[in-house]
């Protein structure tokens, strides 16, 4: 009875050992990626984005990052953002890696995003524009942390396609396939059925009497050919409400970029 005392107590102990380390090396693998210098988020919010960003980091190799700020000098975000990723040096395995950064002022009411290294290659402009424009009506709304929690999954989405792919084609919509999935199997359904009821082999012809089933008489006549021109008016007028681009830090970094208002 004592050994096995002993052996339960040894493997008590044991597993507890490992599971604080476990928890350990967790916490160090977390590291922080959300900078809430505006205070849009609770202690418990902030929590929760930086380990949803570290998870979906992990699978796409890129460090998904949030900063929120009340103002900038100049009221130049893009610059201050480039500053941070060269002071900071963010990257998901290396200093000045990938990275994709969304910042937020709160008193100019701007939105700006960025991309580096891998992420500018697979969250180019036109993919930061959209990603802005999902995420700007939660953020005009005061909904900050689905806000911040669609532009994590959006993003980690978005880089789950090769460049040039357009993201949210309805093609790759799951729904979609399925319900073109189902429509085609009641389709092919559809037509054995028809086909088992046998073939029906009575048509026009089956009652037709062709002695007296005739034209009697046909005339065409040709009068004349109008054509008419008409101009089309192309339209060249843009859109508003921010736009996106790129550039480089002042530390020799290229980015993709995409910036608004919300």
């Amino acid at each position: 009875m004592r050994r096995r005392y002993v052996v339960g107590a040894v493997l008590f102990f044991l597993v507890a050992y490992l599971m604080v380390s476990a928890l350990m090396v967790k916490a160090a693998d977390d590291k922080p990626l959300i900078f809430d210098e505006a205070n849009l988020l609770s202690p418990e919010e902030r929590d929760e984005l930086n380990a949803m960003a570290n998870e979906y980091g992990a699978e796409r190799e890129t460090d998904f990052m949030i900063l929120t700020v009340n103002s900038v000098s100049n009221d130049d975000y893009e610059t201050w953002t480039e500053n941070f990723y060269d002071e900071y040096a963010p990257g998901y395995d290396r200093r000045h890696g990938n990275t994709a950064i969304l910042t937020i002022v709160l008193d100019t009411r701007d939105v700006h995003l960025e991309g580096y290294y891998k992420a500018e290659e697979y969250l180019d402009a036109g993919r930061l524009t959209k990603i802005r424009s999902k995420i700007t009506p939660d953020l005009s709304n005061g909904n900050y942390k689905q806000a911040f929690e669609k532009y994590i999954k959006t993003a980690h989405r978005y880089m789950g396609f090769e460049p040039g792919v357009n993201p949210d084609n309805i093609l790759f919509n799951i729904w979609f396939q399925l319900g073109a999935a189902a429509a085609i199997g009641a389709i092919a359904v559809g037509v054995m059925a028809y086909r088992s009821g046998g073939r029906v082999t009575v048509d026009r012809r089956t009652y037709e009497d062709t002695s007296t089933s005739r034209i009697l008489n046909q005339e065409d006549r040709y009068i004349r050919t109008t054509v008419t021109k008409r101009k089309i008016e192309r339209n060249t007028s843009s859109g508003s409400g921010g736009g996106g681009g790129g550039g480089v830090s002042s530390g020799g970094h290229s980015h993709s970029s995409s910036s608004g208002k919300f």
